[in-house]
C-alpha cells in the first residue's frame, strides 16, 4: 500500500544568485511498511528531498502526495499537525531539548497534543524500557553520551506512533557499534511496529540493511 509518492519533484536554490538545482525531477513512491535508505555523495540531495518529504521545505515544482492526499494544497496548520500526529523526525544533530530531561523530552509531542501528563510520563516511561533506556529518564542531553541521545531521539519520534520515520545521517556521530545498536533498534520498530522508515545516509552500514536503496547523484536518482 502507498503512502508517498512525489512527482517530478524540482528544488532549485540561489547560490550568490546563481540557480542551483538540488533535485530534478524526482519520481519515488514508498510503500506502507518500507525500510529505504537514501543514499549519494555530499550533495547529492538527499537531505532535501528528506525535506521535502517532511514538509520542512516545499519544493520549486512537482507534488508530494502522502496517504494519497496532495500536501501542497495544506495550510500551514495542517502540515503542522501532519508533522505532529503521522511524522517522526531523526536528526543527525539528535536536536534534543537542552533543559528538558530524556523523558520530558520524549514527552514533548504528546504535551503538545494535549495529552495529560500522567498518561504521556507512562506511556514514555513504558517505551524507554522496551528500547532499554529507562535509566536515562532523568539526565538532560549533554549527561548523555551521543548514542543515547540518538536513542532518546528515537523514542521521541516514534512514541505517537507516525506513519513514517525520516531519518537524516542518523548514525553520522556515532561509532560503528552505537551506530549498530541504533540500526538493530529502528529495523525493531520496522518489523514489530510495521513504521516505515526513510533513511539519508552515505553510511555504509545503514546501506547494507536496507530494504531498497536509492542512489541519488546530483539531484537526479541514478538506481533503485
Amino acid at each position: 500500500m502507498e503512502i508517498i509518492r512525489t512527482e517530478n519533484l524540482e528544488k532549485i536554490y540561489e547560490d550568490n544568485g546563481v540557480p542551483v538545482h538540488a533535485l530534478k525531477g524526482i519520481n519515488l513512491t514508498v510503500e506502507k511498511g518500507e525500510y529505504l535508505v537514501i543514499a549519494g555523495p555530499s550533495g547529492s540531495g538527499k537531505t532535501t528531498l528528506l525535506n521535502l518529504i517532511g514538509t520542512l521545505d516545499k519544493p520549486t515544482k512537482g507534488t508530494i502526495y502522502f496517504e494519497g492526499s496532495d500536501i501542497l494544497q495544506k495550510s500551514k496548520k495542517e502540515l503542522s499537525e501532519l508533522r505532529l500526529r503521522k511524522l517522526g523526525f531523526v536528526f543527525q544533530a539528535y536536536n534534543l531539548i537542552p533543559v528538558l530531561t530524556a523523558l520530558e523530552n520524549i514527552e514533548f509531542s504528546m504535551m503538545l497534543l494535549g495529552i495529560p501528563e500522567k498518561e504521556r510520563q507512562s506511556k514514555a516511561l513504558v517505551l524507554m524500557e522496551e528500547l532499554g533506556i529507562a535509566e536515562l529518564a532523568n539526565k538532560r542531553p549533554n549527561e548523555m553520551s551521543g548514542g543515547q541521545q540518538q536513542r532518546v531521539a528515537v523514542a521521541r519520534a516514534i512514541i505517537n506512533n507516525p506513519s513514517v520515520v525520516l531519518a537524516d545521517e542518523p548514525t553520522a556521530n556515532l561509532d560503528s557499534k552505537t551506530g549498530g545498536n541504533l540500526l538493530d533498534l529502528m529495523q525493531k520498530m520496522n518489523e514489530e511496529k510495521q513504521i516505515t522508515f526513510i533513511f539519508s545516509s552515505h553510511d555504509k552500514q545503514v546501506m547494507d540493511r536496507a530494504k531498497r536503496l536509492i542512489i541519488l547523484k546530483d539531484g537526479i536518482i541514478v538506481e533503485s
